[in-house]
């Protein structure tokens, strides 16, 4: 058996023994295992909400309950992370930071940036892999505001949960009698191209808008 396929036994094991733990462990499932994603561990929230949708779609769980069970578990694994790296995450680096080529002015250029920018940051990093789980870390680090980084987290982990959970339910309404992760993924991957389509965008405006701002406070100032 190559390596390849065995990972792919493992992978096809581990989603369906996710989608048992969701249906036996109910909502609490949903939050801790979304707390898992949401901090630095490797968890991802792909194999965890699209199978409680799918469960959703048969009834044995209320969709509505899911979302909001979802987005709970995202925010308490972002909080997690956050507060690590307010109570930790400074010191480390002012310790430390030179062997990450990370200088005290750099943290105060970064603490600057989140005053400015986290909202916008903070919420299209929770729309994209790899990055979701860690913005919450550089977001601490610079002690972004609290109510904002709560909002914006809260606002993208949503609109990701609503997808996840949009998408397990479509594969239930779609007559499949077993959960089936392929077709899944196929979806999911079409998504999230059109999800770095959309923040790449929603980016560039907003760059485009703080220019045309600052040139035009400029111009009031002279």
């Amino acid at each position: 058996m190559s390596v390849i396929s065995w990972l792919s036994g493992s992978f096809h094991a581990l989603v369906a023994w996710l989608v048992n733990v969701v249906g036996s462990l109910g909502y609490p499932g949903i939050v801790g295992l979304m707390f898992l994603e949401s901090s630095f561990f490797p968890f991802p929230s792909e194999v965890v909400i699209p199978p409680a949708g799918y469960l959703a779609s048969k009834g044995a769980m209320n969709p509505f309950a899911v979302v909001v069970c979802g987005i709970a578990g995202s925010l308490l694994g972002a909080y997690f992370n956050y507060y690590i790296a307010v109570k930790w995450g400074r010191k480390f680096f002012e310790r430390f930071g030179k062997y990450f080529f990370v200088s005290p002015s750099a943290l105060d250029k970064a603490e600057a940036f989140f005053a400015r920018h986290g909202h916008i940051s903070t919420f299209t990093a929770r729309l994209l892999p790899v990055i979701r789980q860690y913005v919450s870390l550089p977001a601490g680090l610079a002690r972004m505001n609290l109510v904002k980084f709560s909002v914006y987290t809260g606002l993208g982990s949503g609109i990701w949960v609503i997808i996840l959970t949009a998408l397990g339910y479509w594969l239930g309404l779609m007559g499949e009698t077993k959960y089936n992760e392929e077709v899944m993924y196929s979806g999911l991957h079409r998504i999230t191209l059109a999800l770095a389509v959309f923040c790449a965008a929603l980016i560039a405006g907003y760059v485009f808008f703080c220019v045309r701002r600052n040139r035009a406070l400029k111009k009031d100032v002279s």
